[in-house]
């Protein structure tokens, strides 16, 4: 136990040396937002990955994977396509405006600030539901690691994870975000051959994990193929919708570093998910009889690992979730005070009264989970269904209004307003009495798709302001805008 505590202390105590630094260099709104939008591919690509690696991975994967079997794998392979399609067709006209927040770019490119608010306020409502997984999680390796009871994990990992982010903003993010990556590598590393060991390698782990239950390597270990096929499409849409990811893309450099940076996420969040996928095989043959899923990875760090590394196990697993919902905080902040109170409700506010609600509002952000857990709220259901919930809403709010906003010059306002209302809507009734074989986002998707052509078609066409910073070339925009000064 004191070995243990040990670890854990010294990895905290990087991680707010990390933060005390980045206060040091946060300057501006710009730097706290986005880091200055000046990070190269190394560490762009990085913080992706790691926003990318949450407790939806080292907790959430594993727990369906003992759960329903190999199948939910090929799922989260279908991640890689979303990160290609943003690289390859998104950030090219995405980016050639830079802004601070994803709801900026809404307004800029739908020409009202209420569509900006109404971004701002879905991603709070989602932020609050991902949140949710990754505290629960926090709370179940605190569980394990030293005994503490479930809730006081819960309400410890989130008064650690907000003191650094408060204070240091996204270049604290950034720079945690590498530090934690380069533990949950490691880690993983270390942690797969160790546990193969206990079974005789790849050979022996499939020969058990057969005879424990030979539906495991089949498409009959409980989730249905259609439940199967639209799970891949919220995680592919999520990977290009949701907030925290748009918002790397503002913080990388320019279209070059972009791409290698999200080509390294490809390459490292491909190879953590495969060395995943082996650690839940591990936890199929040598713990049969979990009561929850969610508890395998832990078993595994603690039962199967020597101590040491078992230890780094499980602090790479709180790597993991911190280096996720920091971004999240950072991006509900900013929504909070960038985009209502500082658009919205307050445009004079000077910059140290935005700075002061930003940081209130990562406070408010990160609290509001703890307490609906601790009411009994989101309890009980496995994480990575509350990641894909959050995946949903985001790829069925933002998917559409971002994509046909930077290539289809119809899209309208009226449109987009509706995507997003209608999307958000159908996730959520879908989510509450919808047929369990159709994961939320295909209807949610469906019906934003629907709303924003339909009643585009139906609206006045947007001005040319708003339409020429995304379809006119570069190069004939910086002609314009010489003349024009």
């Amino acid at each position: 136990m004191t070995q243990r505590f040990a670890i854990f202390l010294l990895y905290f105590l990087v991680v707010f040396g990390i933060g005390w630094l980045s206060l040091r260099a946060t300057r501006d709104d710009a730097d706290y937002w986005i880091a200055g939008g000046k990070l190269g591919w190394l560490m762009g690509g990085a913080t992706m990955t790691a926003t990318h690696v949450s407790a939806g991975t080292f907790i959430g994967t594993i727990g369906v994977m003992y759960t329903a079997g190999w199948s939910f794998g090929w799922v989260v392979l279908s991640i890689p396509l979303g990160y290609w399609f943003m690289a390859a067709v998104l950030a090219p006209r995405f980016t050639r405006v830079r802004e601070l927040t994803l709801p900026a770019f809404m307004e800029m490119r739908y020409y009202d600030r209420r569509v900006r608010a109404l971004a701002a306020a879905i991603i709070l409502v989602a932020t609050v539901v991902y949140v949710q997984a990754q505290i629960m999680a926090g709370g179940l390796v605190a569980n394990v690691a030293f005994g503490v009871p479930l809730t006081w994990g819960m309400i410890g990992f989130t008064a650690i994870l907000l003191a650094y982010t408060v204070v240091g903003g996204m270049i604290a993010v950034v720079y945690t975000d590498f530090f934690q990556l380069a533990v949950m590598i490691l880690s993983v590393l270390a942690a797969v051959p160790l546990a193969l060991r206990h079974l005789g390698g790849l050979d022996g782990l499939f020969e058990a994990v057969r005879a424990v239950d030979p539906a495991v390597f089949t498409f009959d270990g409980g989730l249905a193929p259609s439940l199967l096929f639209t799970m891949g499409l919220a995680f592919m849409l999520g990977s290009v919708a949701t907030p925290e990811k748009l918002t790397r893309l503002y913080a990388m450099r320019d279209m070059r570093t972009i791409r290698r940076g999200i080509l390294l996420t490809i390459v490292l969040a491909t190879g953590i998910n495969l060395l995943v996928f082996i650690l839940a095989l591990v936890a199929i043959a040598l713990f049969p009889a979990l009561p929850s899923g969610d508890l395998a990875m832990p078993m595994i760090a603690y039962s199967v690992l020597p101590s040491t590394i078992g230890t780094l196990m499980l602090a790479a697993v709180t790597a993991a979730m911190m280096s996720t919902v920091d971004s999240l905080l950072i991006i509900a902040g900013s929504a909070l005070s960038h985009d209502i109170y500082q658009s919205v409700l307050n445009p004079a506010a000077d910059p140290r009264r935005r700075m002061r609600v930003a940081r209130a509002g990562v406070v408010i952000v990160g609290t509001i989970p703890v307490v609906l857990l601790l009411t009994g709220i989101g309890r009980g259901e496995l994480v990575q269904f509350i990641v894909l919930l959050f995946t949903a809403l985001m790829a069925s709010s933002f998917f559409i209004p971002v994509v046909l906003g930077v290539y289809w010059r119809r899209a309208t306002r009226e449109g987009a307003v509706s995507a997003m209302v209608g999307g958000i809507f159908v996730t959520f009734l879908w989510k509450l009495f919808g047929a369990a074989t159709i994961d939320p986002v295909l209807p949610g998707f469906l019906t934003s798709a629907s709303l924003m052509v339909g009643v585009s078609l139906l609206t006045p066409a947007p001005p040319e302001s708003a339409l020429r910073p995304y379809f006119e070339e570069p190069a004939t925009l910086a002609e314009g805008d010489a003349g024009s000064a």
